[in-house]
């Protein structure tokens, strides 16, 4: 294994993922008890908690840190269109879905099937644009919910009654499919499908050797190397320390995601 790495995530895209991970499990694991109140192991799980009325505390304090997650990547965003950085919108440092995306879904499904080659990925995949534009999407519709239920007396003054009724419906049924698809979709892309399991710690550590980066996103790997050059953009490994707490972190994650989406799944089907 070469001793040679790439930077794909800097210190503060960590660090909001981080905050974005902590916030999210704080949301579904407070969030379920409320949803499913009736359920024997939401009246549990709230014992743990504390009451009802703790889960609920700490479901708007895990809210908070999510909508300045939220609102830090939205400036950071703003920040670079308006420096000039027009890369976000199109090419292949992009997360908008272009018409590489689709080539690359219907390639990799012939892949599936023996009946083609592995696409050649640059910087983002298709599932990967996929994941955070519903990431994206779902912050909206859920904390613009989220805050009409948390601030009911404020916003009556501007909107009827009905909408509250609507919003908790949204809010509540919005929640279970964005845990469905993060603990279920991206846990495997990201971790826990069979080239990266048990997970992929890159978005611990930053960092991807050049041989992972060849083999799995080389159309990345050839544009860097007839670029900028391969030693350009090379940096030294990982800490150990730092994978060890990735291992450690990650794997609470998952568990703890795998173990909500059984609940969800006994409390529709049970």
């Amino acid at each position: 294994m070469s001793t040679k790495y790439v930077r794909r995530f800097d210190s503060t895209d960590r660090l909001l993922h981080g905050f974005l991970m902590l916030s999210f499990l704080g949301l579904a694991a407070t969030g379920l008890p409320l949803i499913f109140a009736d359920q024997e192991w939401a009246r549990r799980m709230a014992a743990l908690l504390g009451s009802f009325e703790v889960a609920g505390w700490l479901h708007r304090v895990s809210a908070s840190i999510l909508i300045t997650v939220f609102a830090v990547h939205l400036f950071r965003l703003a920040r670079r269109l308006l420096g000039g950085d027009w890369g976000l919108l199109w090419g292949p440092r992009s997360m908008v879905p272009q018409p590489r995306d689709v080539r690359e879904a219907v390639q990799h499904v012939k892949w599936f099937l023996g009946r083609g080659t592995r696409p050649r990925f640059d910087r983002y995949t298709y599932w990967e644009k996929f994941d955070y534009w519903a990431v994206f999407w779902g912050m909206g519709i859920i904390g613009a919910s989220g805050l009409l239920l948390w601030f009911p007396v404020f916003f009556a003054r501007f909107v009827p009654g009905w909408v509250f009724n609507v919003a908790l419906l949204v809010h509540s049924e919005e929640a279970l499919l964005a845990v469905g698809f993060i603990f279920t979709m991206h846990f495997f892309n990201g971790h826990l499908r069979p080239e990266k399991f048990p997970m992929d710690r890159v978005i611990f550590t930053g960092r991807v050797s050049l041989e992972e980066l060849e083999e799995e996103r080389p159309d990345e790997f050839a544009r860097l190397r007839d670029t900028v050059g391969l030693d350009a953009v090379t940096v030294t490994p990982p800490e150990p320390w730092v994978v060890r707490l990735g291992t450690v972190v990650g794997t609470v994650a998952v568990t703890v995601g795998l173990i909500l989406v059984s609940l969800i799944l006994y409390a529709v089907f049970g």
